[in-house]
């Protein structure tokens, strides 16, 4: 099977999560036959719930789409790094590749920070590719924070 990235997809959800005033972050899992199982953008705000992170909500989509807690030979792509919240989720759902844009050095748990997957207490590993797409998502989130801070709700 020919590779073929969704990272398309998760820029579009960024895109509307910015769109409805959330922080521009958007994820797609995807099975393993290559098809889009679920898609999710931020919604912390809209939902008021902390834990409405684009990854989240897209591996509860995927998990109910499938009727499993575990998402085994399916990939995620996430248009920006992983916090430790989400990293842990990954871990959980036990996906198979992350595939990831910009790296989040503030608050990033794959790479940076807390580096979820390299503790001992983490129960699976994905493969991990980051900088796919890195420089568009980078862009949507300085133009989205940049907007914020003309505003002055930033």
């Amino acid at each position: 099977m020919t590779f073929r990235s969704h990272m398309e997809a998760a820029l579009a959800e960024a895109r509307a999560a910015a769109q409805r005033g959330e922080v521009p972050v958007g994820a797609v899992v995807v099975a393993p036959s290559g098809d889009i199982v679920a898609t999710a953008g931020n919604r912390t705000r809209e939902l008021t719930d902390p834990t409405a992170h684009a990854e989240v909500l897209a591996l509860r989509a995927a998990c109910a789409a499938i009727g499993s807690e575990r998402l085994i030979d399916h990939d995620l792509y996430v248009t920006l790094e992983p916090c430790p919240m989400c990293a842990a989720a990954i871990s959980f759902a036990r996906i198979r590749r992350l595939y990831y844009g910009a790296a989040d050095p503030k608050s990033g748990g794959v790479a940076q920070g807390a580096r979820v997957f390299a503790h001992a207490q983490c129960h699976h590993v994905p493969e991990v590719y980051d900088g796919i797409a890195d420089e568009e998502s980078q862009a949507i989130l300085r133009a989205f924070f940049a907007a914020r801070r003309e505003e002055g709700t930033c």
